[in-house]
C-alpha cells in the first residue's frame, strides 16, 4: 500500500531561530477560561497505573487531589492508555486485547459498562476520541516486521452503554488497515484527532523513527480517506530522530510534534501547518521529549523530557500558518524526575499534570507572577502511573 503514502522530506535548518519578544502580553491565564464540563462528574483526573493494574480517580481541588470514592479501581489487566469522551460520561481504558469502558458518575465514580474484548488488538499505546464523541481511535504499538505496516483501529461508540464496534462498512472504509511505515524501525507512540473545522479533520499518528501519519477523516461517516494519507518522513535528518508525541491547536490549523534525537542529545518541538504539512517553527528541548500538552488557552505548549526528567514551557503566540515563526521559552523548567510519559491539563485549566516521574503523579499550578512558570502543588505515588485523562 505504498501508493497511499505521500512522502514529505522534513528539513530542519541548522541556523538558530530568532526569538520574538513581547509574547507575555498575549498570554492568557488558563484559569480565566470557564469550564466546559457537560456532566455532573466534576473536575476529575484519571490515572492508569501499570504496576498496580488499577485506575485511580482524583477530584481536583484548589491545589489538592482527593481520591474519588471507590478509587483505585482494580482492572485485572495492565492499562496502557486512557480517554474520556467529550460528554464526560465514559472513561475508556486500554490494555492487552481490550478497551474497557466505565461509566463516570457523580463525583467521578467509575462503574464498569463493558470489557470490549477486541480481536486483533495486542498493544494499544494511545487512544483519542473525535470531538463529536462518536468515534474512538487506537493505535497499536506493534509494527509488522514482514509487511512493514502500522495498524490504526477505529470504533463507533454507543454512548449509552460504552460499547465499541469496529467500523467495517464499505462506505466508511476498512478500520483495521495497514499503512506503509517506510521504516522497519517505526514505533507508534501517539494518536490525536483534530478539531472538526471547515478546512477538514484528520487523525494524526506519531511513528517514532517512522515520522508521522496524517489521515483525512470524515466525522459524519467515520470514513478515513486512505487514498490521501500523508507521511512526514525523518530519513533526511541527522542523528537518531524519533517523533513521540502530538498536540493540536483549537482551530485545527497547526499541530506540534515532540521529536527526540537519541538518549543523550537535545530533542526539539516542531510546528507544522496541518493543511500543507509545511514546517513552521522548531525549538530545542531537553533529552528525549516524550509528551506534549497545550494549556487551556492554547497559548503555551509544555513538553516532558523523559531522559532529562524535566518539563519545559514555550509560548505559541508567535506561531503562524502563513510565515516562518518561532517559539519563546516561558518560565523555567521543573524537574518531576526521569520517566514522565504523559501530560494533561485539568477541566478548570488551572493545573497541569505529569505522570511517570518520581513520585509518578505530579500536579502543577501556574505561577501568578512569572508567565508560564509551573509551581508544584501536589505529588502522589499512584502505583506505576503511565497515562492520564481528565474531564473536559
Amino acid at each position: 500500500m505504498t501508493g497511499l503514502v505521500r512522502r514529505l522530506a522534513v528539513v530542519i535548518g541548522t541556523g538558530a531561530l530568532c526569538l520574538t519578544t513581547g509574547c507575555a502580553s498575549f498570554w492568557v491565564y488558563p484559569g480565566s477560561e470557564s469550564s466546559s464540563s457537560s456532566s455532573t462528574s466534576g473536575d476529575i483526573a484519571y490515572v492508569a497505573n501499570s504496576s498496580a493494574e488499577t485506575v485511580s480517580a482524583y477530584v481536583v481541588g484548589t491545589g489538592t487531589l482527593t481520591a474519588v470514592s471507590g478509587s483505585p479501581v482494580s482492572l485485572g489487566f495492565v492499562p496502557t492508555a486512557l480517554a474520556v469522551n467529550p460528554a464526560n460520561s465514559v472513561l475508556f481504558v486500554a490494555g492487552s486485547s481490550q478497551i474497557a469502558s466505565y461509566a463516570i458518575g457523580t463525583g467521578g465514580v467509575l462503574t464498569l459498562l463493558n470489557s470490549n474484548a477486541m480481536a486483533g488488538l495486542s498493544d494499544v499505546v494511545a487512544m483519542d476520541i473525535s470531538p463529536d464523541g462518536n468515534w474512538l481511535f487506537a493505535v497499536d504499538g506493534l509494527v509488522s516486521s514482514t509487511a512493514n505496516v502500522v495498524s490504526v483501529y477505529e470504533y463507533q461508540i454507543t454512548a449509552s452503554t460504552g460499547a465499541l464496534s469496529l467500523v467495517t462498512s464499505a462506505t466508511t472504509g476498512q478500520v483495521q488497515y495497514s499503512i506503509n511505515a517506510s521504516a522497519t524501525t517505526a514505533t507508534p507512540t501517539a494518536i490525536k484527532v483534530t478539531p472538526d473545522v471547515s478546512t477538514g479533520q484528520y487523525v494524526l499518528v506519531t511513528l517514532g523513527p517512522g515520522g508521522d501519519l496524517v489521515i483525512p477523516f470524515n466525522t459524519s461517516t467515520g470514513a478515513q480517506t486512505t487514498s490521501s494519507v500523508s507521511q512526514i518522513m525523518l530519513t533526511s535528518l541527522s542523528g537518531s530522530p524519533s517523533d513521540n508525541a502530538l498536540a493540536v491547536n483549537s482551530s485545527g490549523t497547526i499541530f506540534y510534534v515532540a521529536r527526540s534525537n537519541g538518549s543523550s542529545a537535545a530533542g526539539s518541538i516542531v510546528a507544522y501547518n496541518l493543511a500543507t504539512l509545511n514546517q513552521l517553527a522548531t525549538t530545542a528541548t531537553g533529552v528525549m521529549p516524550y509528551a506534549l500538552t497545550l494549556n487551556s488557552a492554547g497559548t503555551d505548549l509544555y513538553v516532558a523530557n523523559r531522559y532529562d526528567g524535566t518539563i519545559m514551557g514555550f509560548s505559541t503566540a508567535a506561531i503562524s500558518t502563513t510565515a516562518t515563526s518561532s517559539f519563546t521559552a516561558v518560565g523555567s523548567s521543573v524537574s518531576p524526575g526521569k520517566g514522565v510519559t504523559a501530560l494533561a491539563v485539568d477541566d478548570s485549566g488551572d493545573y497541569l499534570f505529569g505522570v511517570g516521574g518520581s513520585p509518578d503523579l505530579a500536579m502543577y499550578s501556574y505561577d501568578s507572577t512569572t508567565t508560564g512558570q509551573l509551581d508544584l502543588s501536589e505529588a502522589i505515588s499512584s502505583g506505576g502511573a503511565v497515562a492520564i485523562a481528565t474531564t473536559h
